[in-house]
């Protein structure tokens, strides 16, 4: 435990000497920088241009320019309604020009959110690349002090296909992680600090800051939004109760089934296999919506259950208190269900998973522990089980946080098949089968309800986010290679 607190110590300290050098470098440029170093605060192009890096001069003024024209020509047309999201709502006022009623110069809001953000994102790259700008003509100015070759854009160009190559290969995937994960995230956040929701839908509406308003909501405010606290406790609980069934069943459950079918004593094990591997190849949907209906309650499973006296036993008994098994749409029974069925069809995917890993164990720790008396069960418990569990483990803990947001096993075993009767969940448009990530769906498609749905969404990136840095922390610490070497 020490080791680990000391490394995750070492790793945020040695985050922050990072940043601390990079502006630390920034200030000693400006200080002990020439004319041109300075110049290139103003001019991006300055210092390269005193040492004749005429194409990088160029470039990095192009580059300049561009940022000046899309601060004035764009990012200003929205960054200065950012504060209020915008005040002119639309509306139809007579044009005496044309003599007809047309729309006003209205304002959205959720461009406005949206473009001020994209340039809240520009600028801070903008400032990075100006910054780095500086330093690297400093770093030229101490080239040519001390004789060494400054090279020319063509041996630049040559560096980034051979040593720095890793900077050419990682720039594309980092834009696209910018453009398509990171701004998405952030605008995520900011509209959960809105009032974002369907009395406030752009553009015939405008939606406004309201601060910590929705999380107040969310986590048990009282008045009108008690309901989403109340909501909120139980879809939280069934969601890390869900999470856990359905990982570790089928997870265990693929351990068994690949170490039955890896037996000698097994007859058929390729058939066995490939009945199994079956479930895989056929489209989990289409699984899944077979599933739903044959434990619909006018299925053929209550159809079955019916004509053998199952379901007027269970009734007399008190179990049921209908003509059918609840199988899918009462508490209790739907969340059974969901996990038995996730089980049938998780299962086959982990026996997979399990097999290659099997194939795989050190053989002479195996014998080593025949020899010694160690009992089938010893064996799985010291060296097979430990095994998968570093193998493995990694991928475990990926499948967690997978259930956690496992939309299609919930939304489609029990969409138009479960209606709450329970009113206070049913104010805030949840269910009691639903998971945070299908609540969450629900409020974005069928009520608009961006605001809350944004709240929901920072809880379950936080829940997820730190639920994996703590187990991969775990899961790696010490020096367990060795031992499987």
């Amino acid at each position: 435990m020490a080791n680990q607190s000391e490394s995750t110590a070492a790793a945020v300290s040695g985050f922050f000497k990072a940043i601390g050098g990079f502006f630390s470098g920034f200030g000693t440029a400006v200080a002990n920088g020439d004319a041109f170093v300075k110049l290139s605060l103003l001019w991006w192009g300055a210092g390269y241009a005193r040492r004749k890096q005429y194409v990088k001069a160029v470039i990095m003024t192009a580059l300049e320019a561009a940022l000046i024209l899309f601060t004035f020509s764009f990012a200003m047309e929205y960054v200065p309604k950012f504060g209020t999201l915008g005040t002119v709502k639309p509306e139809k006022v007579f044009n005496m020009k044309t003599m007809k009623n047309e729309w006003n110069d209205y304002d959205n809001s959720f461009q406005i959110l949206l473009f001020s953000l994209f340039s809240f994102v520009v600028w801070f790259a903008a400032f990075i690349v100006w910054i780095k700008n500086v330093v690297n003509a400093y770093e030229l100015q101490k080239k040519a002090e001390s004789g060494k070759h400054i090279n020319t854009f063509m041996e630049d160009i040559h560096t980034l296909k051979e040593e720095n190559f890793h900077i050419t290969l990682l720039t594309l995937p980092v834009m696209g992680v910018v453009i398509f994960t990171l701004i998405p995230i952030l605008l995520l956040i900011l509209v959960a600090f809105t009032n974002y929701d369907q009395n406030h839908m752009p553009p015939t509406s405008l939606f406004s800051w309201v601060g910590f308003d929705n999380f107040i909501s969310l986590f048990g405010g009282g008045g009108l939004t008690v309901s989403f606290g109340y909501s909120f406790v139980r879809v939280l609980g069934w969601t890390l109760v869900w999470a856990f069934f359905a990982t570790f069943t089928t997870y265990i459950g693929g351990i068994l089934l690949s170490l039955l079918l890896n037996s000698k004593k097994t007859r058929m094990p390729k058939l066995w296999r490939t009945l199994f591997i079956v479930t895989i190849a056929v489209p989990q949907f289409v699984s899944l919506l077979l599933v739903r209906n044959f434990f619909s309650n006018g299925g053929i499973v209550n159809t079955i259950c019916s004509n053998i006296g199952l379901t007027g036993f269970l009734r007399n008994i008190g179990l049921v208190s209908t003509s059918y098994i609840p199988f899918l749409s009462a508490p209790g029974w739907a969340h059974v269900m969901i996990i038995l069925i996730n089980i049938w069809i998780g299962v086959p995917y982990q026996m997979l998973i399990s097999t290659g890993v099997l194939m795989n164990l050190p053989t002479d720790q195996l014998e080593s522990a025949r020899v010694d008396g160690a009992t089938p069960f010893q064996i799985f418990h010291k060296i097979t089980m430990p095994y998968l569990l570093f193998v493995t483990g990694p991928a475990l803990v990926t499948d967690f946080v997978k259930n956690i947001n496992n939309f299609n096993v919930i939304y489609l075993l029990t969409e138009n098949v479960y209606t709450t009767t329970n009113q206070v969940m049913a104010n805030s448009q949840a269910k009691e089968v639903d998971l945070l990530v299908t609540w969450l769906f629900r409020l974005t498609q069928d009520y608009y309800n961006y605001k809350m749905a944004s709240v929901i969404g920072i809880v379950v990136f936080v829940i997820c986010a730190v639920f994996t840095l703590v187990a991969f922390n775990r899961m790696i610490k010490g020096d367990k290679e060795g031992t499987y070497q």
